[in-house]
């Protein structure tokens, strides 16, 4: 299970900072399983998803940062009882090389599926419509 955010911020005159006027902000949290969750490689795993699928959908972009840190949860007290977790969050911005920001939003999309370890659907395959049965 994973859940995050996307947001687009735009300054009409530009931000020296952003180096553009669209600033795309980003963050993602996925519970992980202990195997995974304590890979020394997994900050660079995810910050290589999100690069991966910007590439992916083509989606241009430049001054790209943000950090991943993984949350170990332990209970106690009367928590005790409930399981330790591994978490896993990405916070991550970058500047759109133009206004179409479709395309930031679908790497963005594919990047949460794969942080909730979906796989994302392969070239050519679509996927069907959610049908309410009555």
């Amino acid at each position: 299970m994973a859940t995050g955010r996307f947001i687009l911020l735009h300054d009409p005159e530009g931000s020296e900072l952003w180096d553009g006027t669209f600033r795309i902000v980003t963050y993602i949290r996925a519970q992980l399983d202990a195997e995974m969750g304590n890979d020394t490689l997994l900050g660079s795993v995810a910050w290589t998803w999100l690069v991966e699928a910007l590439d992916i959908h083509k989606a241009m972009y430049r001054n790209a940062g943000g950090t991943a840190t993984r949350i170990l949860s332990e209970s106690f007290g009367t928590l005790a009882g409930q399981q330790d977790a591994i978490d896993i969050e990405l916070r991550a911005s970058w500047t759109p090389d133009n206004a179409q920001v479709q395309a930031h939003l679908e790497a963005w999309s594919d990047m949460v599926c794969t942080f909730a370890g979906l796989p994302p659907l392969p070239e050519g395959v679509a996927s069907l419509p959610n049908r309410r049965r009555n």
